[in-house]
């Protein structure tokens, strides 16, 4: 049995005012914006190019088993992009107010830079040239292929 990571709920205060950030000021899609069942608002967003989106709803929570996590308190959430220059101007472009890249070391995948949403959920972008020539959906079938 093959498993894919594909929605990620994410915390947050107001529903709207997150969908407007991550659709305005990050690029996301918005691909579901709508009373799913009663009283269950979904709104769901997809980084571009991304195969995994984010979750926005208060009634996710009532579904979930477990505390409610409070908004703001996911950190670390992580994007990859091929060239990190280029879509940190794309993001200072859309009003996102986003870290200068950070190069921990020289190595592929070792530069990043941060930004937070409007509740404090804390992201960072990676920069991972490979994927330019490699992207991962194509590494990770060949690996599939090979066991």
């Amino acid at each position: 049995m093959q498993y894919t990571l594909e929605v990620i709920p994410l915390p947050v205060s107001d529903i709207d005012r997150a969908r407007d950030f991550y659709r305005d000021k990050v690029g996301f899609h918005v691909d579901i914006d709508q009373e799913v069942m009663p009283g269950m608002r979904i709104v769901q967003l997809t980084p571009p190019g991304s195969g995994c989106s984010i979750a926005l709803g208060d009634s996710i929570w009532e579904m979930a088993k477990g505390p409610r996590p409070a908004p703001g308190s996911y950190q670390g959430l992580q994007l990859c992009v091929a060239d990190i220059k280029t879509a940190r101007a794309e993001l200072l472009e859309r009003g996102l107010d986003v870290s200068e890249p950070i190069q921990y070391a020289p190595d592929d995948g070792a530069t990043f830079m941060y930004f937070t949403d409007p509740d404090g959920n804390g992201w960072s972008i990676q920069e991972y040239r490979r994927r330019t020539t490699e992207p991962l959906h194509q590494v990770l079938a060949e690996v599939a292929r090979q066991q």
